[in-house]
């Protein structure tokens, strides 16, 4: 099995996240990037099997629609011929050895709801301790990388076990734990997104509202600086416009409110009202542009 440096370096951050998390939630949310990075793969889903009701939950994803993930959960769930079958199978297993790809081209399920996010070739995993299932990842490909082979399988079982004995042990809660107290939302961004120092900035300003020209102004950058950072917190985030980036920047940061007190980003042209922390800052800009969901064209 061969990996690549991104691959190598993706794995690393799997196991780092995996020996050091502290929830259930929190880990199978991190653990998406890494996952993408290390199986070269586009849309990462997780949810957690509840025996009870019999039925799947506690779902996070990156690059997958809110709309797409209630409508599987809504209705497709009921027409997925993938799910099911590869959870009793109890090891890595690739949608297309459960159901040719010709046969599922064919199906309600491929049709309206996989295409919608472009998801071609899958590879599903499912934890098991003993007889309880605690939590699977889901992975697809776009169409155009090919199908997953043996190496993306030999890799999942490598992985498979230390996951399975983390979340086993962790169980849920019901917030994040707090991320190490006065680290700013700028470090959060460049140590959890793998982001440089600014484009972090760009992202957290993006996040907060501010169209390009308003960050070229705050941060002392020429127009096609502001898009070159822009444009690298796309892919290294794995989104596709600013709507995406500023989900993702909050899932980042969402654990960040639930704790200690913040430094703020040291950025050019900040009032000190506004270096307070991330979140007065946040709010200042938000309440100056209206509703929070508002993100103003350039």
């Amino acid at each position: 099995m061969h990996l690549s440096t991104i691959q190598t370096r993706a794995l690393s951050d799997l196991m780092r996240l995996v020996a050091n998390a502290t929830d259930g939630d929190e880990l199978r949310e991190r653990m998406a990037l890494p996952m993408l990075d290390l199986l070269r793969a586009d849309t990462y889903v997780s949810m957690v099997w509840d025996g009870e009701r019999q039925r799947f939950g506690r779902t996070t994803a990156l690059n997958m629609s809110e709309e797409n993930l209630r409508s599987w959960d809504d209705y497709f769930r009921f027409v997925d011929p993938l799910t099911y079958p590869m959870m009793q199978r109890r090891k890595p297993t690739l949608a297309t050895q459960v159901l040719c790809q010709t046969d599922l081209s064919r199906t309600e399920f491929f049709n309206d709801f996989l295409r919608r996010d472009r998801m071609y070739w899958g590879v599903n995993v499912y934890f098991y301790e003993r007889e309880r299932c605690v939590g699977d990842v889901r992975i697809w490909r776009n169409r155009e990388r090919g199908n997953f082979d043996t190496g993306e399988i030999e890799i999942l079982n490598l992985v498979e076990p230390a996951i399975t004995a983390a979340l086993s042990r962790l169980g849920w809660k019901e917030s994040a734990p707090a991320i190490e107290e006065g680290e700013s939302a700028e470090a959060t961004l460049q140590r959890e997104g793998r982001l440089s120092k600014r484009e972090a900035e760009v992202a957290w300003l993006v996040s907060c509202g501010c169209p390009d020209k308003e960050i070229q102004s705050r941060l002392g950058l020429e127009y096609p600086t502001v898009r070159f950072h822009l444009g690298n917190a796309f892919k290294k985030l794995r989104v596709a416009n600013r709507s995406a980036l500023v989900g993702r920047v909050r899932a980042l940061l969402a654990h960040q409110e639930h704790g200690g007190t913040a430094t703020a980003i040291a950025m050019p042209g900040a009032s000190t009202e506004d270096a307070a922390s991330p979140s007065a800052f946040a709010t200042r800009v938000l309440r100056q542009r209206g509703a929070p969901q508002q993100i103003r064209p350039n």
